[in-house]
């Protein structure tokens, strides 16, 4: 008799794979729709990489208020998008008066000798690295440039059996989402292809000069294609060509600068990945990296630059 053998256990490419094609199409229509799955997935997504933060944190010998940064981190999105409901006005002295609150929380929980000051400050900052940048997605979401005319017009995007409003702030939220891909995909490959002199290799020993500079042309070049292809026509904003090659360079450094960050991160704490949450592709700090510094920029640029609307 022969005994059964059990199913070879799946590879982490294929992990990878299956991962991206179930979460692709649900995160474009999340975009695309924005509201309030827009807020939830940012508060879910927030809070997650806010416990990874303080994971991290903890490797480095710092000791944050775990659960009082996860729950203020996944509330923030909620309260821009309650904000943008015109349910209540965000005003910046919330932040300092939660800023104060920890501050007083920390002391009281940790005492004058658990080093409240460091405690506090990580809690501050995973909050602010991770809710406080990933809440500038809805926000460019809901951007003035689109404020007005962003409602359901005669465009549709077939998803299955979801038909999704191609509205243009859905589309303008895709265009850093895209250049960030674009710039890291550039990085790779033509880091792989031709070598050479290493970036900074104390923080991240695989990224190269040749790789940067991949990045920020690959970043360009798409951006160029997407203002012209779809911004133009699909959501009627006006960006001139170079414009467009100005606004992908600049998200491209961006995009890099977060993905060293976060290496930077890791290398304090001691961890090769931020977590394991994700099936193939490690922790949401590992995928979001780069667009947690995205985010913010891409809405200061798109304030900047004068973007007519188009008729």
């Amino acid at each position: 008799m022969t005994r059964a053998t059990a199913p070879a256990p799946m590879s982490e490419l294929a992990l990878r794979i299956l991962f991206s094609v179930v979460a692709a199409p649900l995160a474009l229509w999340i975009v695309l729709a924005g509201g309030a799955p827009l807020a939830a997935l940012l508060a879910v997504v927030s809070a997650i990489g806010a416990w990874e933060f303080f994971r991290i944190a903890r490797g480095s010998g710092t000791r944050p208020l775990d659960d009082v940064g996860i729950a203020l981190a996944g509330l923030l999105p909620l309260a821009v998008h309650a904000h943008y409901l015109g349910l209540f006005a965000f005003r910046p002295a919330f932040v300092a008066i939660v800023a104060l609150a920890i501050l007083a929380a920390t002391i009281w929980l940790r005492g004058v000798d658990g080093r409240p000051l460091g405690a506090a400050a990580a809690t501050m900052l995973g909050i602010a690295y991770t809710a406080g940048m990933l809440a500038y997605g809805y926000a460019i979401r809901y951007h003035d440039i689109v404020r007005g005319y962003d409602v359901v017009g005669a465009r549709f995007l077939s998803l299955g059996p979801l038909q999704v409003p191609l509205a243009p702030g859905g589309v303008l939220l895709i265009f850093p989402l895209v250049l960030t891909w674009a710039s890291d995909i550039g990085a790779y490959f033509v880091g792989r292809s031709i070598g050479g002199r290493k970036l900074i290799p104390a923080v991240s020993p695989g990224k190269t000069v040749a790789g940067a500079v991949g990045g920020l042309l690959a970043s360009m070049v798409v951006a160029w294609l997407y203002a012209r292809y779809v911004l133009v026509p699909v959501a009627s904003l006006g960006f001139t060509p170079w414009g467009a090659i100005g606004f992908g360079l600049i998200i491209s450094v961006a995009a890099q600068v977060g993905d060293l960050f976060e290496s930077l991160l890791k290398r304090e704490g001691g961890v090769k990945d931020s977590s394991r949450i994700i099936p193939g592709h490690g922790g949401i700090l590992d995928r979001f990296d780069s667009l947690i510094f995205v985010l913010p920029v891409a809405y200061l640029l798109l304030g900047w630059l004068p973007i007519p609307i188009v008729r």
